[in-house]
């Protein structure tokens, strides 16, 4: 597998994309993005856990139980969400706008808002847009596409790797964007795979679903899930190999490198946290159970105090023993063990002495890890997380204005 330098969404055959700015952001920044297939591709979906769900997300919802799509509009700056039969009535729209436009049905369109919930669309803007949009998509518009899904991002987030498959080299792209309100399942985040592989729509759904548990469903910035998330994955088959529809070695190779591409973006997203730091990687061994290895993880990871402590480089390991305590996990207090990076701070459930000129210089790093062996099973899992820092305060104090 090789990772494709620069690549993106557009970088498998036969997907082209863009962004514009339509308006509704005031900054004047991109805030409109489509990405389209040549040919009308297998997708899949997931979405949030969140009872309360975006307009958009609604129609996606329904949408993508047809099982193909040909396109996918995303606007940023508004959630199109908690604005009654409106926000509905808008997304229907602008999905049956750009059938229109690419000639295929409305319900080949997906849809995706992210922003500010509580605001109508300005439809008039949104249409322009569109318009814009499929007239101005190339297939090295990716970049452009990945700029305008962007809201309080600090960077861009794409990655395509290639790789080979029946004989056939392949491409799998990608695009997401997400910085805060982060945490599964999911987050204010939306990821769009592209793939020229040609899979069966059933795998490529039980291998997004698989993959996403363990890269988009492992992130935490702050605790909070919202309203309008996805990652939707298109497979158009253009690349001509022969065909996946078994579960055998080459759906193997074809879901490792999803969850690379999965992987990569997933950690982007933590570590572009609203004013995120430092990118903190929590590890559970050792669990009883599955589900106990993700509450400490889960626990851990959104823990502000735990948090703050990475920020102000404090090895504070009181804090993560404490997390693992209130996380709801099956546990021995007596056999906890805890490492900062490489420095052991607690073994047994006791202190033991370590350096704290060398703690202090391994949390000045911009990526560290934690690790939680519970010693009372054979289960793990991991976690992404960022700091708390001044500016996430900041930054959500001031989200609106």
């Amino acid at each position: 597998m090789r990772v494709i330098e620069g690549g993106g969404v557009t970088y498998p055959e036969g997907f082209f994309a863009t962004g514009v700015a339509c308006g509704i952001k005031q900054n004047g920044k991109k805030d409109l993005a489509i990405v389209c297939s040549e040919d009308s591709a297998a997708v899949a979906g997931v979405f949030t856990t969140n009872a309360v769900k975006g307009h958009s997300l609604q129609v996606t919802m329904e949408h993508i139980k047809n099982g193909y799509a040909s396109a996918v509009i995303i606007n940023s700056g508004n959630a199109n969400a908690c604005v009654g039969e409106e926000g509905y009535k808008n997304a229907k729209e602008m999905a049956r706008y750009a059938s229109e436009l690419l000639e295929c049905s409305p319900e080949e369109i997906l849809i995706g808002s992210t922003g500010v919930i509580g605001v109508p669309l300005n439809m008039e803007a949104v249409l322009t847009g569109i318009d814009e949009a499929v007239s101005g998509m190339e297939p090295d518009g990716g970049h452009d596409a990945v700029e305008a899904i962007m809201t309080t991002d600090t960077i861009p987030k794409e990655i395509a790797v290639e790789f080979e498959i029946q004989g056939v080299k392949v491409v799998i792209g990608g695009m997401a964007k997400g910085s805060g309100m982060i945490h599964p399942n999911m987050a204010t985040m939306i990821g769009i795979i592209t793939t020229d592989v040609n899979i069966s729509r059933k795998l490529l759904e039980k291998a997004l679903k698989d993959v996403v548990k363990r890269t988009f469903n492992r992130i935490s910035v702050d605790g909070d899930t919202s309203v309008c998330d996805m990652v939707l994955a298109l497979a158009n088959g253009l690349a001509d190999n022969p065909g996946i529809v078994a579960e055998d070695k080459d759906y193997d190779e074809f879901k490792k490198a999803l969850e690379f591409v999965c992987t990569y973006l997933a950690r982007l997203i933590a570590k572009d946290g609203e004013g995120a730091t430092k990118l903190i990687e929590i590890i559970a061994e050792g669990a009883s159970s599955e589900d106990d290895a993700y509450k400490v993880v889960s626990a851990v990871a959104k823990s502000p105090l735990v948090k703050t402590a990475i920020f102000g480089e404090d090895a504070n390991w009181g804090r993560i023993i404490t997390a693992v305590g209130y996380s709801g996990a099956n546990i021995d207090p007596q056999k906890i063990d805890i490492n900062i990076g490489d420095i052991a701070v607690c073994r047994n459930g006791a202190a033991v002495p370590f350096d704290e000129e060398e703690a202090s210089k391994t949390l000045a790093r911009d990526e560290i890890k934690i690790y939680i062996k519970l010693n009372n099973g054979e289960f793990s899992d991991r976690m992404w997380t960022c700091d708390f820092s001044y500016d996430y305060v900041k930054i959500n104090g001031s989200y609106r204005s």
